[in-house]
């Protein structure tokens, strides 16, 4: 069962229950200290890793179909690799959809099957704390609503690791609607002068198919919910109700009656996104739509410049 994170992670600072949570936040940090001890597996594969600090919904999966898309326009023969997780199968298939994925529970073993198969370039959804791998290029993502949280590490927050981490990283990309960048490109480069830093901006691509004069309905099950309703508010669209539901979710029957239901007595049409749609399957889905959205990168000769 996945468990909704809890709200005070996303404070502007810490309350009582992050401090009464610290010790283990201690520990915590003792084990990812001891994990950076690891030996680390050289590739002959070229290995970007996009992934964060911040755990889930910083838009991992949509930067590295972007950046797979920007290479394949080039001629290079690039794959996707993921580490196997159950309850992370919309995730799976979404990247399916968008290129080759080597699945598995080891993600050097799915590096060596990439290898195998003549790929030049092996991108990685997640792994940023797997110090097993050589990485040659990594990407830290924030989403630019959650941003660090209340900046305190698991469980008193929502950090994989110390912010102050940021000093030792070459890239960071931030996601989202384009909230608040000035101030965070400046708390950035506090920690950080010489990091590049860059900018995704989420673009709904079939946002056309739903009329701004209907009322919605919206539903989600993804780590940054808010960015995704704060992005159909920009195109014009009138959001009576939303319901967030945890990372990953596994939707019930119960479940989406209930959401038909509610939309029915608010007169409502009914948006969720392709990931949560993806989930679904065979549930009672005939009146509901889903936004497909994509990345659209500022500055992408920038980007390019640092994988290339």
């Amino acid at each position: 069962m996945n468990i909704k994170k809890p709200k005070f992670w996303d404070y502007s600072r810490p309350n009582i229950f992050a401090y009464l949570l610290y010790p283990i936040s201690l520990f915590v940090k003792l084990m990812f200290f001891l994990k950076t001890k690891q030996r680390k597996k050289k590739t002959k594969i070229k290995t970007i890793c996009i992934g964060n600090i911040y755990i889930g919904g910083t838009g991992k999966t949509t930067l590295s179909i972007k950046i797979n898309e920007l290479l394949s326009k080039r001629n290079i023969k690039s794959c996707f690799i993921k580490k196997f997780y159950k309850r992370q199968n919309d995730e799976n298939q979404l990247l399916r959809r968008k290129g080759k994925l080597f699945l598995s529970s080891s993600r050097i073993n799915a590096i060596f099957q990439a290898e195998n198969e003549n790929y030049e370039v092996a991108i990685l959804d997640d792994g940023l704390q797997d110090h097993t791998i050589d990485y040659n290029i990594k990407f830290v993502c924030f989403n630019t609503i959650n941003w660090k949280g209340n900046g305190m590490t698991i469980p008193s927050g929502p950090l994989r690791e110390e912010f102050n981490n940021l000093k030792k990283y070459k890239n960071i990309f931030l996601n989202g609607n384009l909230e608040n960048i000035d101030n965070l490109k400046n708390e950035i480069i506090k920690i950080n002068q010489n990091i590049n830093i860059h900018i995704g901006k989420y673009d709904p691509l079939n946002i056309s198919e739903f009329k701004k004069e209907n009322k919605y309905l919206v539903f989600s099950g993804i780590g940054n919910h808010q960015t995704f309703i704060s992005m159909l508010k920009m195109h014009g669209l009138n959001i009576l109700k939303d319901i967030e539901f945890s990372d990953h979710h596994n939707y019930s029957n119960k479940e989406i009656d209930q959401i038909l239901s509610d939309a029915n007595d608010l007169n409502c049409k009914i948006i969720t996104t392709e990931k949560d749609y993806l989930r679904l399957e065979k549930k009672n889905i005939n009146k509901i739509g889903y936004i497909k959205s994509a990345l659209k990168i500022i500055d992408e000769d920038k980007l390019l410049k640092a994988i290339l």
